[in-house]
């Protein structure tokens, strides 16, 4: 299956992007005040392509090899995708007043930039690597 690895981790990467930048889309338009961000049609489409995302990511652990995993920086990386997912959830969230969204919005942007970062560098301390001396 390793033959395969580069389509996989095209659709993972264009999964990525797609999701980050429908949650920023839908997390602008909320900030503007607009509806369609609740709908059913635009959150069925998010967890369609979360779904794609995660099934990508499966598929490269299964395919690659162990060692590459051996300096945790996948641990990092998901224990920054579940506080992404928390702090989106937060900022999405229905009865939040737009004055108080925009700080979750930013929060979560700002985790997935680490969360990118870090799996970018393959490393736990990702965006911070070049601050070591």
């Amino acid at each position: 299956m390793i033959e395969f690895y580069p389509q996989i981790k095209a659709v993972h990467i264009a999964a990525v992007f797609a999701s980050v930048g429908l949650f920023a889309l839908r997390g602008s338009a909320m900030l503007a005040g607009m509806r369609w961000p609740r709908r059913d049609p635009v959150r069925w489409l998010s967890w369609s392509i979360d779904s794609v995302l995660l099934t990508a990511a499966l598929m490269l652990l299964v395919v690659l090899p162990r060692e590459l995993f051996a300096n945790h920086w996948l641990s990092v990386k998901l224990g920054l995708l579940v506080l992404y997912v928390a702090i989106g959830h937060r900022a999405l969230a229905a009865a939040l007043p737009p004055g108080r969204r925009l700080p979750w919005l930013l929060a979560a942007l700002a985790c997935f930039a680490c969360m990118y970062l870090v799996a970018r560098a393959h490393h736990p301390l990702g965006p911070w690597l070049l601050l070591r001396p």
